[in-house]
């Protein structure tokens, strides 16, 4: 029987919850009172759109220019007006949510 689409977008949800949480707790301590929940899961959702974007739905081992990632999200939050941030501090974003990815794999 197929899921149906209430419960897939319960699992999407329930996945969005943990890798905020992950990311919270990744995060260095100054960065945690910085970024509210609502600021990660924008962050979050901008690094999924980028990583859509730019490797599609491939099975392949690719390399991430976490570097690159980060500083797309300070461009992409700073042209919808979600406001200016350091792509350097965006960075302990981008690396808590692979680290958080590739903890599912094992």
């Amino acid at each position: 029987m197929a899921a149906s689409n209430d419960d897939i977008f319960l699992n999407e949800a329930e996945d969005d919850i943990k890798t905020l949480e992950y990311v919270k707790n990744y995060l260095p301590a100054d960065l945690k009172d910085k970024f509210d929940d609502a600021t990660l899961q924008y962050f979050l959702d901008v690094i999924w759109e980028y990583y859509c974007d730019t490797f599609g739905d491939t099975d392949e081992e690719i390399e991430i220019d976490t570097e690159a990632v980060a500083a797309h999200v300070a461009k992409v939050a700073k042209k919808e007006g979600q406001g200016v941030f350091d792509p350097e501090e965006i960075l302990f974003v981008v690396l808590g949510e692979l680290e958080y990815a590739e903890s599912l794999e094992d």
